[in-house]
């Protein structure tokens, strides 16, 4: 172990990664007025007609055999927008046509209609066939008019409809309302002649105010509050802010709702090392991501650097999010960066997060606390700001049998702190487990003692983030 200190680094912005390849290119295409044709009048197709006559379209059907029951029942209900031509579809059909879509049984029908829709450039689906399709129709939560479409581009439709179902499930039902309040309202609010950021954050504040009073209906009261905020807004001075949030110990599932809301309202996202892609994938694509990650013994940002560029960015009117490993109130030096920012005269909120742990806790399927075996449960850190363990570390509560230990920061002084526990009275085999990158892919677990765990981590070779429980509650 060397006493020198890590190499110092500046905060280093992160470049956006490029999107990944997509199966298909999700779109929504406005069919009002437009016409559309149909071959096939199966209930495949019958649910087909349903869909493009709900979107506007005029649909015209082309069956030579008697068209099923529901088909049927649509072509009664709106004779206005659904005709049914009683014969089998031509190529002189395609004409003027915004898509063609088809129901048939067999690949050669699937390939004739294919040919004669481009032909006539009509871009084509043909149902459960999608080597023949130019589009394909995914599952539909419906909220209109906000909709939310699910495609696995044919490979798992069934897997599709479960997620629909899931996403159903969680949002309420007054949520179209609240997305025809939305239209309505937007010509009002251009007319403020907002800039960017102004809109930006109405609308903003409009979707807050969706979720919490997703219950009710929105009234001509909250647009008029909406908008007398951002005039108010808008001609006060730029004034950033802070949010200080807990990324967990990795997982990005284990985020709370509030810390995702707040990475996609984010202009800038300053994160640490330990922090996953996973989770940055969450946040609002137009942020700036900077990286300031402080590691033992490596490179690392100052903690000056760190405040100073919050401070910097806040000033220029920023929303800035402070993305910490773990929970910022435990051992994440959130009181130097809080009072940095009081100092400044900055606005800063605390958005707490899954401690490492909880997370081990949670993993090992293993109570930290047990009436009989562990009354206490007390958090540390083996790691001091000269490397090495801490001089004033309280060992006769360390040594409470009665008490179960998660120590922070401390493989690099594993030995020397299990060591002196021993010294101090506790028994050797008291049981001990590390558990690196935990919630991580590759998360490695080394189950042992405080008399050999030291060994064994040493031969493990470790170097991602560790923490590492003690205490008979383990046992």
């Amino acid at each position: 172990m060397t006493d020198e200190p890590p190499a110092r680094r500046t905060p280093d912005e992160t470049p956006d990664p490029r999107m990944g390849p997509l199966a298909t290119l999700p779109v929504f295409f406005r069919l009002e007025g437009k016409r559309v044709i149909v071959s096939g009048g199966g209930r495949s197709a019958a649910w087909k007609v349903e869909l493009l006559a709900a979107a506007g379209a005029c649909v015209e059907v082309f069956s030579a055999h008697e068209p099923c029951d529901e088909l049927r029942k649509q072509l009664r209900e709106q004779p206005r927008v659904i005709a049914l031509h009683s014969r089998d579809i031509t190529t002189q059909d395609f004409a003027n046509a915004a898509m063609a879509i088809a129901q048939t049984q067999d690949d050669v029908g699937a390939q004739v209609f294919r040919a004669m829709a481009k032909t006539a450039g009509v871009p084509v689906n043909v149902i459960d066939k999608p080597l023949f399709s130019d589009f394909q129709f995914g599952a539909i939560v419906e909220r209109s008019p906000l909709l939310i479409a699910i495609s696995t581009d044919g490979a798992a439709p069934v897997f599709g409809q479960a997620l629909r179902a899931r996403i159903e499930a969680l949002l309420p039902q007054n949520f179209r309302l609240w997305a025809r309040a939305a239209k309505s309202w937007r010509p009002k609010v251009q007319s403020l002649k907002l800039d960017f950021h102004s809109r930006h954050r109405f609308w903003e504040a409009f979707s807050k105010l969706a979720f919490s009073q997703a219950g009710r209906s929105p009234q001509e009261s909250d647009l008029a509050t909406l908008m007398e905020d951002a005039r108010r807004q808008s001609t006060a001075p730029a004034k950033g802010s802070v949010v200080l949030v807990g990324a967990g110990p990795g997982d990005p599932e284990l985020l709370t709702l509030k810390a995702v809301r707040a990475l996609q309202s984010a202009d800038v996202i300053l994160y640490d090392d330990l922090v996953l892609t996973g989770t940055l994938e969450l946040a609002r694509r137009e942020a700036t991501k900077i990286n300031v990650g402080k590691r033992g013994y490596k490179p690392s940002c100052t903690q000056e650097d760190i405040c100073a560029t919050m401070i910097e960015l806040a000033h220029a009117g920023k929303r800035v999010v402070r993305l910490k490993g773990g929970d910022p109130m435990i051992f994440g030096r959130a009181g130097e960066e809080i009072a940095a920012l009081h100092a400044a005269d900055i606005s800063v909120e605390i958005i707490p997060g899954v401690t490492s742990a909880s997370a081990a806790a949670a993993a090992l399927q293993t109570s930290l606390t047990e009436r009989a075996t562990a009354r206490r449960l007390q958090f540390i850190t083996a790691h001091a700001q000269h490397g090495k363990l801490p001089d004033d570390l309280d060992w006769r509560a360390l040594v409470d049998s009665g008490a179960t230990t998660a120590v922070y920061m401390g493989l690099k002084t594993l030995a020397p702190l299990c060591a002196r526990l021993i010294a101090e009275g506790m028994p050797p085999a008291t049981p001990a487990i590390l558990i690196e990158r935990v919630t991580w892919e590759g998360e490695q677990r080394i189950v042992g003692t405080i008399a050999d765990l030291p060994e064994k981590a040493a031969a493990a070779a470790l170097s991602g983030p560790c923490i590492t429980l003690i205490g008979a509650a383990l046992r």
